[in-house]
């Protein structure tokens, strides 16, 4: 379906007649009597109503405010597959190791409190997927082309046990190399040998030829097989366009240049357009094929040093304009990406590339959609010669509180896996007991859809022996734009409605799979409560919450 005809099938449902008792109402209700409307019949003196929920009074500021944590905010952490980095710990690991390595890695993510893991699955014109037509990869039966076994495939795998702990699932590719070194398992099928033509050999590798049209088609035709055949939730790029500088070497385009520079640019720049070309290709790709995919790019963190150009940030590092031929600014300002992740991995006190520095240049920069932070994890603890700062105790703190400084920081990506799990410099105990405390939805994108879905239904609560039960029925579902990824339950004591701007009032997410009654063990079922749950769709729109108030045992 076209992005059009989704739009114009979806519509803002409003609650039944009849079950006004289930609309949350965060504003004072008007008394001026509708029009055509019969007056209400007075209630008898003696009899004392009970009040519906949109009569109720909204709760007091917590602490005289709302919490320093968000209730939306991007948190996520990279997967890095190549070299087995992260995934799987060693290459040809039979299936059920590979699985419950990547699912303890999930674990590990839910609990550290994130929302979203970007995953590997392609790092040299290979594939940790089925549906793919370049050859398994080597990181994963430590041979290129050779196939799991025991049969499976490991994407949808890592995209279902993502789900089932409400984790948004990126799908992260490299897009340069078709090989990854000399000493790499390449299988007959790799595209280097299919296609030499395609190639140029840089630094011991096999790199892709960008200033060639059949390679960026290819590159964009890879991308919409894998949102074609796999419910991903994004496509993922990293810093890798052209290659870094290698020493003596130069990149060997020169006939390309000759052939295709139509527009008469000097190399360099004829170099960037390629580029562009292949961010917009991409991005167009991925949206023809489904509208609600994010495509998202992850660049080295300096776009240039401003003794380059004035509007450069103060640094004195290596530029991705010049050194690598991504003009990222421009991709931000043009809002040709749905998110950025500026990989800034130099800490605090470093004074040629400072942290706060570049975080500050990159929301001047941002453009109009999100910005988040890649953030150097692997490094705490390990200074170098020059940058001193990751030992430093504070460091990924300090980093943490300057992003919440600002709106438009709206997410952290954390490299890598290993780090956190490995709670190098104490970053997931920080995360999970201060920053991550409590839970944050996904940010909406309303660029790709603003439409909420529908409200859930005929909320009921009821005591249980364990706690409160919660019923309620499914919204309509009439698109897949509307379907429901999440319900949200929100809770407060006593007959007051819950701020659902505060995270602090969610007690759980809960998964549409799991049906629509859940029994909250955390409450006391002899005391009141007032409960909101709302739904929320796979671009994290969030409806109107229906609302009971619970009355200590006797609803």
């Amino acid at each position: 379906m076209s992005l059009l005809a989704v739009g114009l099938t979806r519509c803002h449902r409003n609650p039944q007649q009849g079950d006004s008792s289930r609309v949350v109402v965060s504003t004072p209700v008007s008394t001026t009597p509708a029009r055509n409307t019969v007056a209400a019949i007075p209630t008898p003196a003696k009899l004392t109503p009970r009040p519906s929920p949109d009569t109720l009074l909204l709760e007091p500021p917590i602490d005289g405010g709302l919490t320093t944590s968000p209730k939306r905010e991007f948190r996520a952490v990279w997967i890095a597959t190549v070299d087995n980095i992260d995934w799987p710990s060693k290459k040809g690991l039979p299936a059920a190791d590979q699985q419950r390595e990547f699912t303890e890695l999930l674990d590990m993510s839910q609990q550290t409190g994130l929302n979203a893991v970007v995953v590997q699955i392609r790092a040299a014109a290979d594939a940790f997927y089925a549906k793919s037509t370049e050859p398994w990869s080597e990181w994963l039966t430590g041979q290129q082309g050779l196939a799991p076994d025991p049969f499976y495939d490991p994407l949808e795998f890592m995209i279902r046990e993502s789900r089932a702990r409400n984790l948004e699932f990126h799908a992260w590719l490299n897009l340069d190399r078709a090989t990854f070194s000399k000493n790499a398992s390449v299988a007959p099928t790799n595209i280097s040998y299919q296609r030499p033509n395609w190639m140029v050999e840089y630094g011991g590798r096999k790199l892709f030829n960008l200033g060639l049209p059949d390679v960026r088609a290819y590159v964009a035709g890879t991308v919409a097989n894998i949102v074609r055949n796999y419910d991903v939730d994004g496509i993922h790029f990293d810093d890798y366009f052209y290659p870094y500088a290698v020493s003596g070497q130069g990149f060997a385009d020169e006939t390309t240049y000759q052939t295709y520079n139509v527009d008469g640019l000097k190399k360099d720049d004829w170099r960037r357009q390629n580029i562009d070309k292949l961010i917009r290709q991409i991005g167009d790709s991925i949206h023809a094929v489904k509208p609600w995919v994010k495509f998202g790019v992850s660049p080295f963190g300096i776009w240039k040093n401003q003794k380059n150009d004035p509007e450069g940030s103060l640094t004195y590092g290596g530029q991705a304009y010049y050194d690598l031929y991504a003009d990222i600014r421009k991709w931000a300002k043009e809002d040709w990406v749905d998110y950025m992740v500026p990989q800034i991995y130099f800490s605090t006190r470093f004074d040629r590339a400072n942290y706060k520095t570049l975080v500050d240049w990159w929301v001047k920069n941002r453009g109009n959609r999100h910005l988040y932070i890649g953030q150097g994890t692997y490094r705490l603890g390990r200074n170098t010669r020059t940058d001193s700062g990751w030992a430093q105790p504070s460091q990924m703190a300090d980093q943490m509180r300057h992003n919440r400084q600002y709106a438009d920081v709206t997410g952290s990506v954390f490299f890598s896996a290993k780090s956190l799990r490995d709670n190098l410099g104490k970053s997931r105990d920080s995360l999970r007991t201060d920053f991550y405390k409590y839970p944050a939805l996904v940010p909406t994108m309303p660029w790709l859809d603003a439409t909420p879905p529908g409200q859930p239904r005929d909320l009921k609560a009821a005591p249980a022996p364990d706690g409160i039960e919660l019923f309620w029925q499914e919204p309509d579902q009439p698109t897949e734009m509307d379907k429901v990824r999440y319900y949200v339950v929100y809770r407060t004591d006593g007959s007051r409605l819950p701020r659902t701007t505060d995270p602090r009032r969610i007690i759980t997410t809960w998964l549409p799979d799991t049906g629509t009654r859940l029994v909250d063990k955390t409450a006391d079922p002899k005391k009141a409560y007032t409960y909101v749950i709302t739904s929320v769709d796979r671009l994290h729109n969030e409806s109107t919450g229906s609302t009971i108030v619970y009355r200590g045992g006797m609803n």
